[in-house]
Protein backbone atom coordinates (compact mmCIF):
# COMPACT_ATOMS: atom_id res chain seq x y z
CA UNK A 1 0.00 0.00 0.00
CA UNK A 2 1.24 3.76 -0.97
CA UNK A 3 0.48 6.07 1.47
CA UNK A 4 -0.59 9.90 0.67
CA UNK A 5 -1.64 13.28 1.84
CA UNK A 6 -4.85 11.10 0.01
CA UNK A 7 -4.87 8.32 1.68
CA UNK A 8 -7.99 7.45 4.06
CA UNK A 9 -7.01 6.60 7.92
CA UNK A 10 -9.71 3.72 7.94
CA UNK A 11 -7.95 2.35 5.12
CA UNK A 12 -4.94 2.26 6.57
CA UNK A 13 -5.73 0.65 9.67
CA UNK A 14 -7.84 -1.71 7.67
CA UNK A 15 -4.57 -2.92 5.57
CA UNK A 16 -3.14 -3.82 8.85
CA UNK A 17 -3.93 -2.72 12.37
CA UNK A 18 -0.99 -2.28 13.61
CA UNK A 19 -0.69 1.05 12.57
CA UNK A 20 -3.54 1.87 14.64
CA UNK A 21 -0.33 2.27 17.22
CA UNK A 22 0.40 5.42 15.04
CA UNK A 23 -2.53 6.80 15.05
CA UNK A 24 -3.15 6.25 18.85
CA UNK A 25 0.45 8.24 19.31
CA UNK A 26 -0.35 11.34 17.80
CA UNK A 27 -4.36 11.15 19.09
CA UNK A 28 -6.17 10.45 15.68
CA UNK A 29 -9.55 8.85 15.92
CA UNK A 30 -9.30 6.19 13.38
CA UNK A 31 -12.60 3.89 13.97
CA UNK A 32 -14.96 6.49 14.55
CA UNK A 33 -13.97 9.34 11.90
CA UNK A 34 -11.54 7.05 9.67
CA UNK A 35 -13.17 8.88 6.38
CA UNK A 36 -10.62 11.64 6.74
CA UNK A 37 -7.51 11.72 4.93
CA UNK A 38 -3.56 12.31 6.60
CA UNK A 39 -3.51 15.63 5.18
CA UNK A 40 -6.98 16.76 6.88
CA UNK A 41 -5.90 14.61 9.93
CA UNK A 42 -2.20 15.82 9.75
CA UNK A 43 -3.61 19.63 9.81
CA UNK A 44 -6.68 19.11 12.30
CA UNK A 45 -3.74 17.64 14.66
CA UNK A 46 -0.48 19.81 13.76
CA UNK A 47 1.23 16.81 12.64
CA UNK A 48 3.80 17.00 10.11
CA UNK A 49 2.12 15.19 7.55
CA UNK A 50 5.64 13.73 6.18
CA UNK A 51 6.61 12.06 9.63
CA UNK A 52 3.33 10.76 9.69
CA UNK A 53 3.26 9.11 6.52
CA UNK A 54 6.85 7.63 7.11
CA UNK A 55 6.02 6.21 10.51
CA UNK A 56 3.13 4.45 9.02
CA UNK A 57 4.77 3.22 5.67
CA UNK A 58 7.48 2.09 8.25
CA UNK A 59 4.61 0.17 10.60
CA UNK A 60 3.33 -1.39 6.97
CA UNK A 61 6.79 -2.45 5.72
CA UNK A 62 7.40 -4.28 9.17
CA UNK A 63 4.44 -5.72 10.14
CA UNK A 64 4.31 -9.33 10.87
CA UNK A 65 1.18 -10.72 8.68
CA UNK A 66 -1.14 -9.88 11.05
CA UNK A 67 -4.69 -11.01 10.18
CA UNK A 68 -5.99 -9.25 7.26
CA UNK A 69 -9.58 -8.44 8.52
CA UNK A 70 -10.23 -6.74 5.27
CA UNK A 71 -10.59 -10.19 2.87
CA UNK A 72 -12.91 -11.71 5.29
CA UNK A 73 -16.31 -12.33 3.86
CA UNK A 74 -18.29 -10.62 5.70
CA UNK A 75 -20.55 -13.77 7.33
CA UNK A 76 -17.14 -14.86 9.07
CA UNK A 77 -16.44 -11.24 9.88
CA UNK A 78 -19.76 -10.46 12.14
CA UNK A 79 -19.44 -13.99 13.44
CA UNK A 80 -15.44 -13.22 14.63
CA UNK A 81 -16.95 -9.29 15.94
CA UNK A 82 -20.09 -11.38 18.47
CA UNK A 83 -17.01 -14.48 19.21
CA UNK A 84 -14.06 -11.92 19.74
CA UNK A 85 -15.71 -8.34 20.81
CA UNK A 86 -19.36 -8.76 21.62
CA UNK A 87 -18.97 -11.59 24.13
CA UNK A 88 -15.36 -9.49 26.17
CA UNK A 89 -17.91 -6.36 26.43
CA UNK A 90 -20.93 -8.52 28.06
CA UNK A 91 -18.19 -10.30 30.28
CA UNK A 92 -16.35 -7.09 31.30
CA UNK A 93 -19.30 -4.69 32.09
CA UNK A 94 -20.26 -6.09 35.04
CA UNK A 95 -16.59 -6.81 35.96
CA UNK A 96 -15.81 -2.86 35.78
CA UNK A 97 -19.00 -1.91 37.61
CA UNK A 98 -17.85 -3.49 40.44
CA UNK A 99 -14.43 -2.13 41.11
CA UNK A 100 -15.62 1.35 39.97
CA UNK A 101 -18.36 0.97 42.80
CA UNK A 102 -16.13 0.06 45.06
CA UNK A 103 -13.35 3.07 44.73
CA UNK A 104 -16.03 5.64 44.11
CA UNK A 105 -17.39 4.63 47.40
CA UNK A 106 -14.06 4.62 48.71
CA UNK A 107 -12.03 7.71 46.87
CA UNK A 108 -14.88 9.33 45.97
CA UNK A 109 -14.68 11.89 48.30
CA UNK A 110 -11.48 13.05 47.46
CA UNK A 111 -11.10 12.08 43.74
CA UNK A 112 -14.85 13.22 42.54
CA UNK A 113 -14.36 12.70 39.27
CA UNK A 114 -14.28 8.99 39.99
CA UNK A 115 -18.06 9.53 40.32
CA UNK A 116 -18.71 10.85 36.53
CA UNK A 117 -16.73 8.00 35.36
CA UNK A 118 -18.62 5.38 36.70
CA UNK A 119 -21.71 7.06 35.89
CA UNK A 120 -20.71 7.21 32.16
CA UNK A 121 -19.61 4.00 32.13
CA UNK A 122 -23.17 3.36 33.21
CA UNK A 123 -24.39 4.94 30.13
CA UNK A 124 -21.79 3.21 27.84
CA UNK A 125 -22.89 -0.10 28.90
CA UNK A 126 -26.12 0.20 28.73
CA UNK A 127 -25.78 1.87 25.55
CA UNK A 128 -23.56 -1.01 23.94
CA UNK A 129 -25.94 -3.69 25.69
CA UNK A 130 -28.46 -2.13 23.41
CA UNK A 131 -26.56 -1.99 20.58
CA UNK A 132 -25.09 -5.12 20.03
CA UNK A 133 -28.03 -6.96 20.55
CA UNK A 134 -29.80 -4.79 17.80
CA UNK A 135 -26.85 -5.88 15.58
CA UNK A 136 -27.29 -9.31 16.98
CA UNK A 137 -31.07 -9.72 15.90
CA UNK A 138 -31.02 -7.58 12.86
CA UNK A 139 -27.66 -5.90 11.08
CA UNK A 140 -25.43 -9.27 11.60
CA UNK A 141 -28.01 -11.96 10.29
CA UNK A 142 -28.84 -9.85 7.64
CA UNK A 143 -25.46 -9.18 6.50
CA UNK A 144 -25.49 -12.73 6.50
CA UNK A 145 -28.52 -13.14 3.83
CA UNK A 146 -26.45 -10.80 1.87
CA UNK A 147 -22.91 -13.06 1.81
CA UNK A 148 -25.69 -15.95 1.40
CA UNK A 149 -27.28 -14.52 -1.74
CA UNK A 150 -23.86 -13.17 -3.59
CA UNK A 151 -22.39 -16.58 -2.89
CA UNK A 152 -25.30 -18.55 -3.98
CA UNK A 153 -26.64 -16.36 -6.83
CA UNK A 154 -30.33 -16.16 -5.03
CA UNK A 155 -32.42 -13.38 -4.81
CA UNK A 156 -32.23 -11.13 -1.81
CA UNK A 157 -35.71 -9.97 -0.24
CA UNK A 158 -35.53 -6.68 0.89
CA UNK A 159 -36.31 -6.35 5.14
CA UNK A 160 -38.53 -4.13 6.03
CA UNK A 161 -36.15 -1.36 7.24
CA UNK A 162 -34.96 -1.30 3.45
CA UNK A 163 -31.22 -1.00 2.73
CA UNK A 164 -29.11 -2.20 4.85
CA UNK A 165 -27.54 1.71 4.95
CA UNK A 166 -30.39 3.03 6.93
CA UNK A 167 -29.59 0.59 10.05
CA UNK A 168 -26.02 0.67 9.24
CA UNK A 169 -26.30 4.63 9.82
CA UNK A 170 -27.94 4.29 13.42
CA UNK A 171 -24.52 1.88 14.09
CA UNK A 172 -22.50 4.61 12.95
CA UNK A 173 -24.22 6.91 14.88
CA UNK A 174 -24.37 4.86 17.91
CA UNK A 175 -20.48 4.38 17.61
CA UNK A 176 -19.99 8.22 17.57
CA UNK A 177 -21.68 8.61 21.09
CA UNK A 178 -19.46 5.72 22.84
CA UNK A 179 -16.56 7.20 21.06
CA UNK A 180 -17.28 10.72 22.83
CA UNK A 181 -18.37 8.55 25.79
CA UNK A 182 -15.01 7.51 26.43
CA UNK A 183 -12.71 10.45 25.26
CA UNK A 184 -14.83 12.14 28.57
CA UNK A 185 -13.28 9.08 30.78
CA UNK A 186 -9.67 9.28 28.77
CA UNK A 187 -9.65 12.96 30.37
CA UNK A 188 -11.37 12.59 33.15
CA UNK A 189 -8.98 10.11 34.95
CA UNK A 190 -5.90 11.30 33.15
CA UNK A 191 -5.37 8.98 30.18
CA UNK A 192 -6.25 5.91 32.80
CA UNK A 193 -3.11 6.97 34.72
CA UNK A 194 -4.13 6.11 38.81
CA UNK A 195 -3.29 8.76 41.18
CA UNK A 196 -0.48 8.28 44.34
CA UNK A 197 -2.80 7.66 46.33
CA UNK A 198 -4.65 4.72 44.41
CA UNK A 199 -5.31 1.68 45.98
CA UNK A 200 -4.82 -1.72 44.23
CA UNK A 201 -8.89 -1.99 43.39
CA UNK A 202 -8.21 1.85 42.11
CA UNK A 203 -5.34 0.39 39.81
CA UNK A 204 -7.31 -2.38 38.83
CA UNK A 205 -10.32 -0.21 37.44
CA UNK A 206 -8.28 2.02 35.56
CA UNK A 207 -6.39 -0.51 33.69
CA UNK A 208 -9.75 -3.08 33.15
CA UNK A 209 -11.28 0.50 31.55
CA UNK A 210 -8.00 1.15 29.70
CA UNK A 211 -8.46 -2.41 28.25
CA UNK A 212 -11.80 -2.14 27.28
CA UNK A 213 -11.41 1.17 25.30
CA UNK A 214 -8.53 -0.20 23.10
CA UNK A 215 -11.12 -3.00 22.41
CA UNK A 216 -13.59 -0.58 21.32
CA UNK A 217 -11.65 0.71 18.87
CA UNK A 218 -10.80 -2.58 17.32
CA UNK A 219 -14.58 -3.47 17.71
CA UNK A 220 -15.54 0.12 16.06
CA UNK A 221 -13.24 -0.17 13.20
CA UNK A 222 -13.69 -3.67 11.96
CA UNK A 223 -17.55 -2.74 11.85
CA UNK A 224 -17.11 0.82 10.57
CA UNK A 225 -14.06 0.68 8.19
CA UNK A 226 -14.26 -3.04 6.79
CA UNK A 227 -17.57 -4.89 7.55
CA UNK A 228 -20.36 -2.17 7.13
CA UNK A 229 -18.35 -1.03 3.94
CA UNK A 230 -17.95 -4.42 2.38
CA UNK A 231 -21.52 -5.04 3.18
CA UNK A 232 -23.04 -1.93 1.55
CA UNK A 233 -21.14 -2.88 -1.42
CA UNK A 234 -22.51 -6.47 -1.30
CA UNK A 235 -26.09 -5.47 -1.46
CA UNK A 236 -25.46 -2.95 -4.22
CA UNK A 237 -23.90 -5.93 -6.68
CA UNK A 238 -26.76 -7.75 -5.57
CA UNK A 239 -29.49 -5.01 -7.33
CA UNK A 240 -27.26 -4.13 -9.82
Amino acid sequence: MNINKDTLVADIVAENYKTATVFKKYGVDFCCNGNRTIHEVSKKRKINEEVIINELSDELNNASSEQNYANWDIDFLSDFIYQNHHIYVEKQIPEILHYLDKISKVHGDKHPELLEIKQLFKESSGALTTHMKKEELILFPFIKKIAKAFKSGESLEQPPFGSIQNPIDMMHHEHDDEGERFRKIAALSNNYTPPQDACNSYKIAFSLLREFEEDLHKHIHLENNILFKKAILTEAKLYN
